[in-house]
Formats: C-alpha cells, structure tokens, sequence
C-alpha cells in the first residue's frame, strides 16, 4: 500500500509542480477538471436509495465557480452565487414534479456539494492570481502533506486516545499533534528554499502557515470522514492506487487553502 501512494506521488507531484508554474489557462482548466472530478465523487457518496442529488449540477457548478474565480477573482461573485442557488432549487422542483419525494432534501446536499468543493476549492485560483502565488501556493499545500504524513506515522508508533471516536476513530491526538510539531518545524525551512524565487516569503510566514494550517486543515479530513460515515463508505473512489479518490487527497487542501489565502493577505498587508 505505501509503495503504490509513493508510486502515485512521484508521478503526479511533479506534474502538479509544472502545472502550479506555468498558471493561466493550464492552471485553470487542470484544477477546475480535479475540483469536477471531486464533485463527482461527492454525488457518489450521496447517491443512495434515499438521495438524489444531481451530479450534473454539482459538477457544473463548480467548475462554474472554478473558472469564473480563476479569470474573474471575486468580481460577480453575488452574481454567480444568485444564479447558481436558483438553477439548483429549480432542478430539485423539477425532480420534485417527477417523484423525488427527497427532493428538498435533495436540494440541500446539492448546494452543499457545490459550496463546499467548488467555493472552497476555488480560493486555489485566488492564491494562483496573488503575487508570487504559486510560490505561495507550493508553501501552503506542503503543509497539508506534512501535517498528514506525520500524523500518519506519528500516530501509528504512537497513537493511544482517539482524537475523535465515531468520525475517524483511527485518528489519534499523539498523531495530530505529531503532524503540528513537524509541519510547524519544517515548513520554515521551505519557506527558507522558497524564499530564494520570492522575497515576499520568509520562514517566519512558514511558521506561521505551518501551526495554523496543521492545526486547522485536519477537520477537511474529518469532514471527508463524516460524509463517508454516515454511508458506510471507506474511500471516496479508488481512482488514485493506495490513495483512494481525488476528493480524499484534497479533502484537507479544501480547508488549508482557503485559511492560507487570509493569512497571505495579511502578510502583504502588514508585513
């Protein structure tokens, strides 16, 4: 099983490197087709005997709110957000007409989906459209895979008391912790490394992005934990060997991103 996910990294870290690099239409077009891809995957988790939310709608919308965010930023964003909202009720009222008596219901976990990867997953594009973003950007996702990987390891050697006991009950606070420690140790010496493409980046922004992100970004993973929980589900998909689906490798960035996109903001403001 490790073996397939270092195999699966070393192939598609790399690329993303080359992609995060080369931004614009490439950038925009690569991880809104991801955040679809998650969106799906969310539909499947969803999608049961009782639920019927509309993959097509979700999956449009987010790359609606994707795309719009990569070219546009937040220019028409109420705009987009209005329409969006009444595209979706108006489908889940045609599915009502039709006998899905879930539909409201439906409607809801719809609009969640959307709103959760697509909105979040957008402040992605954000940071890209930032100056020096995709430094930013490859300061900011390290800290999701160091965090996970040492809470991993960490907590397999160590782990005793649950960090929580329904959700994710493998999970431990020996484990959590570990991923703060080394996420907050070692970022700063990225920063260090990336500091020689940015001089808008120092290792005190790494200290700061590694605590804050470690802390904060787990409850992605959680949130992932509990949409598959409550369906029995183990994996989101089994698209990525050893990783499982594109929504449960980006299921912390979901958090991480956004957090870090503020805390960037802050840094050019005040320093």
């Amino acid at each position: 099983m490790l073996s397939k996910r270092v195999a699966v990294v070393a192939v598609l870290l790399p690329l993303g490197v080359i992609v995060i690099l080369l931004g614009g239409w490439v950038f925009n077009i690569i991880f809104a087709a991801i955040l679809a891809g998650a969106g799906y995957e969310y539909y499947n988790i969803f999608k049961n005997d009782k639920f019927a939310p509309s993959p097509l709608i979700i999956i449009t919308w987010i790359i609606i709110l994707a795309i719009s965010r990569g070219f546009f930023a937040f220019a028409h964003t109420d705009v987009i957000l209005t329409l969006c909202i009444f595209f979706v009720v108006t489908r889940h009222i045609i599915g009502y007409e039709k006998g899905d008596e879930n539909a409201a219901i439906d409607f809801g976990v719809s609009l969640a989906g959307i709103l959760y990867i697509g909105w979040l997953g957008s402040y992605l594009f954000s940071m890209r459209s930032m100056p020096d973003g995709a430094w930013w950007i490859m300061l900011t996702l390290p800290a999701v895979w160091i965090a996970d990987s040492a809470a991993y390891f960490v907590g397999k050697r160590f782990g005793k008391h649950p960090f929580t006991r329904r959700v994710s009950p493998k999970k431990s606070w020996e484990g959590y912790l570990g991923g703060v420690f080394f996420t907050t140790l070692l970022l700063p010496l990225l920063a260090s490394f990336l500091s020689l493409f940015s001089s808008s980046i120092t290792p005190i922004h790494g200290i700061i992005l590694g605590l804050i992100i470690s802390v904060f970004a787990p409850l992605g993973d959680l949130a992932e934990s509990l949409f598959k929980r409550q369906f029995g589900i183990k994996d989101s998909s089994n698209i990525l060997p050893g990783h499982g689906g594109i929504l449960d490798r980006i299921d912390s960035w979901l958090w991480a991103v956004p957090i870090g996109y503020y805390l960037i903001l802050f840094f050019t403001q005040y320093g």
